[in-house]
């Protein structure tokens, strides 16, 4: 019988469909896609998993909002996802959907398991909940009376509610942490989890809702839906077929040897992911690798800050190669990183087009003028020119590899690209116009080819987990078609492409970009859509409590100025503002940051109520509000006054 192949089994997190994904979400999937490349590269029968997190408050409201079921809504949404991946030439062996008939059964089973072993009891729950994370909080956990994940707004709750035991199994998942020091990479995790989540005690976790309907029944129970987190971590082996009639892949393939996900799911991903698996009595996987956020120069990606980077977009006009260069390249895994057009340009120009694109060109041609464009035969050695690339050709393979085992993307990138300037260097110092001037030297001028020419292919093959097509062009271009010469065990020999080999000279596979003019169109590209403008008559407002002319005579209005402006941090919509009343100043936090930039708000003049109770606003002191209109679309105005009013003119 033939020998069983390693196998290696990696996910990205189930994404959540609720609107259309962007660069970030390719990040993930782009990164596990290089690994599950390289991995198949090297021998081993590969398992690469993502899909959609269908269920959940957030998914039916949208659906209604549109006047849809929500598996319509969600069927739409998904068939883009399924689009984008495969754009972006990823390259999954499953999608599993949280909504199909595999998982949901499996999902029900593990439910009703885990209640009868007594790790599921029903009870009442009470405190803080955020519909965008679809999170419980308590009222320690917030921040400042926000989500501590997104910082959006949250509300308190009370219902019935199936809870998990999660205390029973602290002593057990800190033991194992202990026991498999690499399970959360990077490291600094493993301590965030433990001394932000673990160490000030592990509360049981609600894992039922009756609020809403769009989920997975609770056994015997069909009140309850199944909460999002025992529904949507399951999905790791309900798509490998666990408990199910056919376990085939869950047999070969658990435990998974890396689950990649985004910093803000570390916590469900390696503290009640790992506790569901003890009470199952389950392997754990072998690592969680949760990598950092691609952000903007003004933080996250937001629709409706108009910074969210389109990688549809970006691939459309640039090539999908020159965007999976520059999402691996430019951030190191596990990190936060920054995009911006300027990097992008810069990458493509510089690395692709300069460093690898010329270097294909060059070589090509000069093989083609010198040699009819057929590769010499290659001598190992004959200079220290020739040792040195023959030795760094090696090495680069060894610290790629290396590189790749522990997910460090753009560290693997850089070493590559160390030999791809070494060899533009090898041109200079062997100088193939000198030598072709002499024809003693012919010989020495075919090596010089054969070994630019070996190079390129070396180069080719450890691209292949992060671009798809820029390796084969490089092959084309190098007349490469013995498949035998693309692999990775290839490697192992310098000077396998065969004498006489014949390059075929093509457009170049980067094109230099106009720097200037690129960068703006990015920009561009990020910018939020003008809304469309609809003529309409505002609607009758409901009726609301009168008040007495006592009641309002209790308000302060006064004339102020604005004199300084500053963003209010981890808060997109909070702008912390300094007002002059004439008489004192004073700080009001005002929710108006999406609407005005600072530069249009300073030295203008406002109306302040003066005399509401100052409070607390995600840490910073507010002393009054500032009054401001709001249309039907959500867009806040300034209500305005006479700018030529005194500071502390009482407004009556």
């Amino acid at each position: 019988m033939p020998e069983e192949k390693n196998t290696f089994y990696i996910t990205t997190p189930i994404y959540y469909p609720s609107g259309n994904l962007h660069i970030g979400h390719a990040y993930t999937t782009v990164a596990g896609d290089a690994m599950a490349r390289y991995k198949r590269l090297q021998g081993y029968e590969v398992m690469y998993l993502t899909g959609t997190d269908e269920h959940g408050q957030k998914i039916q409201k949208k659906a209604d909002e549109k006047g849809v079921q929500p598996q319509e809504y969600v069927d739409e949404i998904v068939s883009g996802i399924k689009q984008l991946w495969d754009k972006l030439d990823i390259s999954y062996d499953d999608f599993i959907r949280t909504t199909q008939d595999r998982h949901k059964k499996v999902v029900a089973k593990i439910f009703d398991y885990l209640m009868k072993k007594g790790d599921i009891y029903l009870d009442e729950y009470e405190g803080w909940y955020c519909t965008s994370c679809e999170s419980f909080f308590t009222e320690r956990q917030l921040d400042d009376g926000h989500c501590p994940d997104c910082g959006g707004p949250v509300e308190k709750v009370k219902e019935e509610s199936y809870f998990f035991k999660m205390s029973n199994y602290v002593d057990q998942l800190l033991d194992f942490y202990e026991k498999n020091p690499t399970f959360i990479q990077p490291e600094s995790r493993k301590n965030e989890m433990i001394n932000n989540f673990i160490k000030p005690g592990l509360e049981d976790l609600a894992v039922s809702r009756t609020t809403f309907d769009w989920g997975i029944g609770v056994p015997g129970n069909e009140k309850h839906v199944i909460y999002v987190w025992i529904d949507a971590l399951s999905n790791y082996i309900t798509a490998l077929g666990y408990d199910s009639d056919d376990d085939t892949k869950y047999q070969k393939f658990w435990p998974a040897d890396v689950q990649l996900v985004g910093k803000e799911i570390v916590r469900f991903h390696t503290i009640y992911w790992p506790i569901m698996l003890m009470a199952l009595d389950l392997p754990l996987p072998k690592q969680v690798f949760a990598h950092g956020w691609i952000l903007m120069k003004d933080g996250k990606m937001s629709k409706s800050k108009g910074n969210v980077v389109d990688p549809v977009q970006l691939s459309d006009r640039y090539g999908l190669d020159a965007l999976r260069y520059y999402l691996l390249r430019e951030v190191p895994f596990g990190s936060d990183g920054v995009f911006t057009p300027e990097a992008f340009v810069e990458r493509t120009n510089y690395d692709l087009a300069n460093d690898l694109g010329n270097l294909l060109n060059r070589t090509v041609a000069m093989i083609s003028k010198y040699f009819d464009g057929n590769i010499p035969a290659l001598t190992l050695g004959e200079d220290e020119f020739d040792q040195d690339l023959e030795k760094l050709a090696q090495e680069t393979r060894l610290s790629v590899e290396n590189n790749l085992e522990n997910m460090e993307f753009s560290v693997a990138l850089a070493d590559l690209w160390k030999f791809v300037s070494r060899t533009n260097k090898y041109i200079d110092e062997t100088q193939p116009w000198v030598l072709a001037k002499d024809e003693a030297k012919k010989e020495r001028l075919g090596n010089v080819m054969a070994h630019l020419a070996e190079s390129l292919r070396h180069i080719a093959v450890m691209l292949q987990p992060f671009l798809t097509q820029t390796p084969e062009r490089i092959f084309k271009q190098l007349g490469v078609q013995d498949d035998a010469l693309k692999t990775w065990s290839s490697l192992g020999e310098f000077g396998a492409i065969g004498a006489e080999t014949t390059v075929q000279k093509d457009d170049p596979i980067f094109p230099r970009l106009d720097a200037e003019e690129e960068t703006q169109v990015i920009k561009d590209m990020m910018k939020k859509p003008e809304p469309k403008k609809e003529e309409k008559k505002p609607e009758k407002p409901e009726q609301v409590e009168e008040v007495t002319i006592d009641d309002f005579t209790k308000l302060d209005f006064r004339v102020a100025e604005i004199t300084k402006v500053e963003k209010v941090k981890k808060a997109d919509k909070l702008l912390k503002i300094q007002l002059d009343l004439g008489y004192e100043e004073r700080q009001v936090v005002s929710g108006i940051a999406e609407h005005y930039s600072l530069e249009e708000l300073e030295g203008r003049k406002v109306i302040c109520i003066t005399n509401l109770k100052p409070v607390k606003l995600r840490g910073e002191l507010s002393q009054g509000m500032i009054l401001a209109g709001e249309d039907e679309n959500g867009k806040l105005a300034l209500a305005s006054i006479d700018q030529t009013m005194t500071n502390g003119t009482k407004v009556k």
